[in-house]
């Protein structure tokens, strides 16, 4: 039987033992077993002579001068001396098991209390099952958070995002955080907080369904009674131009193929000899029509300033020439409209460099583009409130105020008839328009990004759209489809035009570059390049000899044949 050093007291012998452990027994200590204790509690052996034999037997223990005396069976005496505890001064054990046996409390059981957090001090003991099964709860219901994270319903709409951050008191962005990321952010407070917190309430959405149906307001605008006579104007004479243009067809038709492919000899020459003819600083801002506000007339081909247009305060966005432009009794030749929402209209013959009239309607509202209707008395106007708007010039008034995409309408083009019109917009979605009746004869889908040029081709049925995407989309009004992708260039496609004859379609980029592409196959024919910096607007001539581009350089370039004189 093992011997309790803890009991021993003073003076103990075999009889005592017997009685404090097993009656009427006799205990047998090892001397093997009892240095175990000793070593245990700090009790040292003197450096006395001694072989240690784990069967030897002993009669007493006795204790004298601190010292415990182990009579064994054959009166041998070993004195064994208890290690004196060193004191270590300036330690701060003693004041340290003070303060921690002073923070050990007992409830009104008298089971001790946790002193902080989830961990209980008694006697220096810490109690880690509960702590960890803590942690195990935290870790499920952070897995049951996301889990239910996933099925948190977030709107798509990313105005509606920022407006619920802004409920939760949270920031409506964050550095280099981007619509998707701001959706995940959303999300993971709502499983939070409660899906409950940004949900409306049904007494307020009913209280602004009510509100919405009180007002009395319409979801179209309704045009002027001039609407009808300016539809009955077009529709006359799209009819007339109609049958010219089909005339035209049929009688190129009947042209022989000799006489066809020399053309196209002739118009090879053209492109593969093309070179800068002219190149001119147009402004000290950078001109995608003029930065600095001013419009400038220019003679070709020696690129001489003729005359500069002051009335815009801001970017103007386009400027236009009337097809009659020069005529004879015509006051009306150019149309300018500008980032602040104004249009103004102007002469080339009069004295004055302010304008002869505005066209007020737009403000705040940028107009981005502004096209003249073949016929020269309409002026069509792109706006960025996601509409476009025809104003009779001889009324001077709005006539007709068309909606139809969900984006800023940035270019237009009338086709060569005046019966319809072509939108693009920064929806990325193209619509042709029926001028005579207000329809929407055609949706044009298939560019990735916002469309910011468009032309009609001279044929009538055909025209070409320039997006962001780098790609040039060729559509036929008849089927209602597009019917070839180019891959233009390696920017996005800022401007486009066809060639008068529709032999080929000249485009810009933010790449530098022009490029000259030919109609029916699509091939490229010729990469012009010259300028510094992106290239904002290009254009051809009516006889074909030139084309013109804008820079963001500031300078403008003509591009004519080598064989030019």
């Amino acid at each position: 039987m093992d011997l309790d050093l803890n009991t021993i007291p003073p003076l103990v012998t075999v009889s005592n033992l017997n009685q404090q452990y097993h009656k009427n027994e006799l205990v047998h200590v090892s001397l093997y077993q009892f240095l175990q204790k000793l070593a245990c509690s700090n009790i040292a052996v003197l450096p006395t002579p001694f072989t240690p034999n784990t069967t030897t037997r002993y009669q007493s223990i006795s204790f004298k001068n601190s010292n415990y005396i182990f009579k064994m069976s054959d009166d041998e005496e070993i004195t064994y001396v208890r290690k004196q505890k060193t004191i270590h001064y300036g330690s701060l054990e003693d004041q340290e098991r003070i303060r921690l046996s002073s923070l050990t409390a007992t409830d009104s059981d008298g089971e001790p209390k946790a002193i902080g957090g989830n961990i209980n001090v008694s006697n220096e003991h810490f109690d880690l099952e509960d702590a960890m099964s803590k942690d195990k709860q935290a870790l499920l219901e952070e897995f049951e958070r996301k889990k239910k994270a996933r099925h948190v319903q977030v709107s798509t709409d990313d105005d509606e995002v920022k407006k619920n951050l802004r409920k939760l008191g949270q920031a409506i962005c964050l550095f280099g955080e981007g619509p998707a990321e701001r959706r995940n952010r959303l999300r993971e407070l709502l499983s939070r907080v409660g899906e409950d917190v940004v949900a409306k309430k049904p007494e307020e959405e009913k209280e602004k369904r009510q509100q919405i149906k009180d007002q009395d307001t319409t979801w179209y605008h309704e045009g002027p009674p001039s609407l009808l006579d300016a539809r009955l104007f077009m529709a006359e004479y799209s009819l007339l131009k109609a049958h010219f243009r089909l005339k035209s067809l049929r009688e190129e038709a009947s042209i022989p193929e000799s006489t066809l492919t020399a053309r196209l000899q002739d118009l090879h020459k053209y492109t593969t000899s093309l070179s800068i003819y002219c190149s001119q600083i147009g402004d000290t801002r950078p001109i995608s029509y003029c930065r600095s506000g001013l419009c400038k007339l220019w003679s070709v081909p020696d690129c001489t300033l003729v005359k500069t247009f002051r009335g815009h305060n801001c970017n103007v966005c386009s400027i236009t020439f009337n097809p009659h432009a020069c005529s004879t009794g015509n006051v009306l030749d150019l149309a300018s409209c500008a980032s602040d929402g104004s249009v103004k209209l102007w002469s080339m013959n009069s004295e004055k460099e302010e304008p002869i009239a505005d066209l007020e309607g737009h403000a705040p509202f940028r107009v981005s583009r502004a096209d003249f209707h073949p016929s020269g008395r309409f002026l069509g106007t792109c706006c960025f409130d996601n509409s476009w708007r025809l104003w009779d010039l001889e009324q001077a008034e709005e006539v007709l105020h068309q909606e139809g995409h969900c984006k800023p309408v940035y270019c237009m083009s009338f086709q060569c008839d005046g019966s319809i019109v072509a939108t693009g917009g920064l929806d990325a979605f193209g619509r042709v328009w029926d001028l005579r009746t207000g329809r929407c004869i055609m949706f044009m889908e298939g560019h990735l990004k916002s469309i910011y040029s468009i032309d009609f081709s001279p044929n009538g049925y055909q025209m070409a759209t320039g997006s962001e995407d780098n790609t040039c989309r060729i559509w036929d009004v008849r089927k209602r489809a597009c019917l070839y992708t180019i891959p233009a260039h390696m920017s996005l496609v800022s401007g486009l035009r066809y060639q008068p004859d529709g032999h080929f379609i000249v485009t810009s980029s933010y790449d530098n570059t022009i490029k000259i592409w030919a109609n029916k196959t699509w091939q490229m024919l010729k990469t012009l390049s010259g300028h510094d910096n992106k290239i904002m607007g290009v254009d051809i001539s009516p006889d074909s000899k030139y084309i013109a581009s804008s820079s963001y350089d500031r300078t403008f370039k003509l591009w004519a044949p080598e064989y030019t004189t």
